[in-house]
């Protein structure tokens, strides 16, 4: 960062597993008041924080944390409704002088932060239950022919989720985002992005390690989500399933699968400041973001 004209916001995107929170954390005492401000689409539920891998009480005690826990896990939630808190959080915390640290490994979460992002609207629940019955009933393969030219060529065939997110905005007349870009320089505050990357076994080591600890901690908190009802996207967590279901291997796997997907997507952020973090602790990595 240029101490010369240093930004509003700082942003800390990555991996899951790679210490985002960690480097958050060891950020703090180089910035002006910093509050860090979490981008992630599940860390938002109350109850769910082990399995998400949201700052733990004594990370929260050594940096404040927001937008974390505040949802009752019955209830569904968006990108709009994160967009409005996101940016009331931020634009407070500059107000008060603060540093906000903007930190997660949603892009879509980051950029409704930052951004004034143009957000569809929310799609009625019969809409949704629909094509997603349709396409547990047809398969991927099937609904990707029903996209637009346009969408097909740009959503891979294997993208259910993406797929089904097309059809659903199809259905009520609304176009999907266009492109395929997660970041955007017209960002409502100053802002420099940072993205922690790391080799890829000693990520997957890293990975493996960390899905075994919340294997262990976080089964029984999984299992009350579900007994109290938990609502459609709380159970879309990395990992919901195959805890109630006690596989392990399987958790390990949808993790590292889910870093492989949030490396290509920052590789696609323009402007990112990369920071590889391979045989580099918390702090060294903050020292490369301070510069």
């Amino acid at each position: 960062m240029s101490p010369e004209q240093p930004p509003r916001v700082v942003a800390i995107f990555g991996p899951t597993g790679v210490g985002k929170t960690a480097v958050a954390v060891a950020l703090a005492p180089h910035l002006e008041r910093p509050i860090a401000i979490s981008a992630d689409a599940l860390q938002v539920y109350e109850g769910l924080g082990t399995l998400t891998g949201a700052a733990s009480a004594e990370e929260q005690a050594l940096l404040e944390h927001r937008l974390i826990g505040y949802v009752p896990v019955t209830e569904e939630y968006s990108a709009g409704a994160y967009a409005k808190r996101a940016h009331a959080e931020i634009d407070e915390a500059l107000a008060q002088g603060r540093t906000p640290i903007v930190v997660g490994g949603t892009g879509l979460y980051l950029r409704a932060a930052l951004t004034g992002l143009d957000l569809r609207p929310p799609v009625p629940p019969e809409v949704r239950e629909r094509i997603e019955r349709e396409m547990r009933r047809r398969g991927p393969d099937a609904m990707h022919a029903e996209l637009a030219e346009t969408d097909r060529v740009r959503v891979a065939p294997a993208d259910r989720k993406r797929i089904t997110r097309l059809l659903e905005l199809a259905e009520v007349g609304a176009q999907g985002p266009e492109g395929d870009q997660l970041w955007t320089a017209d960002t409502r505050h100053p802002t420099v992005l940072f993205g922690l990357t790391m080799e890829r076994d000693a990520l997957d080591r890293r990975i493996d390690t960390r899905m075994t600890e919340i294997f262990a901690a976080a089964r029984e908190k999984v299992e009350r989500a579900e007994a109290a009802g938990a609502s459609r996207t709380a159970r879309s967590a990395v990992g919901y399933e195959d805890l109630l279901k006690g596989d392990l291997d399987a958790l390990k796997r949808r993790a590292r699968k889910l870093a492989r997907r949030q490396l290509t997507w920052m590789r696609k952020l323009a402007a990112v400041q990369l920071v590889d973090m391979t045989e580099k602790d918390p702090a060294e990595g903050a020292r490369a973001i301070a510069g």
